[in-house]
């Protein structure tokens, strides 16, 4: 898991993330600087993070726009995510997120036996990630929410099953062929 990750790193950054590793996390606070190199300025623990979430939303979207959405298989498990998904929100618009379909106190009530039922299924299942609520936009801040990992999956795994991405895709076709 973290060799993974680490692999993609280059030499500094890996120094970087090597030092940061081995100080206590007392050393870490909420929005504070880490404090991994001194002397050094150090993106703050949620900058690191949003660069990391806004990464992972435009190689997602850049994946949608380049290849068939029904085609497109985000895990190995996206049919039990999938099944489970629809089993326990059969309802659920996913074209058109409402947001409070995902943040309310109702709809975390709902959301949170959904999301733990795969821990230690799904790496980092409960992981901040960046959804867009309409599925015909691109990721902006006013068509963005925090979701966690398996919500994005399972969203995103309906919306390209259900063809709510095919029209990113038509449109991301249209801009190469240019």
């Amino acid at each position: 898991m973290a060799a993974a990750g680490l692999a993609g790193l280059g030499p500094g950054e890996a120094a970087a993330a090597a030092q940061a590793l081995a100080l206590p996390a007392e050393a870490f606070g909420n929005d504070e600087v880490s404090p991994a190199v001194p002397g050094a300025a150090q993106p703050r623990v949620e900058l690191a993070w949003a660069m990391k979430a806004h990464q992972h939303a435009q190689v997602y979207f850049n994946l949608i726009r380049s290849v068939e959405p029904r085609l497109l298989r985000l895990t190995p498990l996206d049919a039990q995510i999938y099944e489970r998904f629809r089993g326990a929100f059969p309802a659920l618009r996913v074209g058109l997120l409402d947001p409070e379909e995902l943040k309310s106190e109702e709809a975390k009530a709902k959301w949170r036996p959904f999301c733990l039922s795969f821990e230690g299924v799904v790496e980092d299942f409960n992981f901040g990630t960046l959804l867009r609520l309409d599925s015909g936009g691109e990721y902006s801040e006013e068509n963005t929410i925090l979701a966690t990992r398996i919500q994005f999956l399972a969203i995103e795994i309906a919306r390209n099953r259900e063809g709510c991405n095919d029209g990113v895709h038509s449109r991301g076709r249209e801009g190469t062929a240019a």
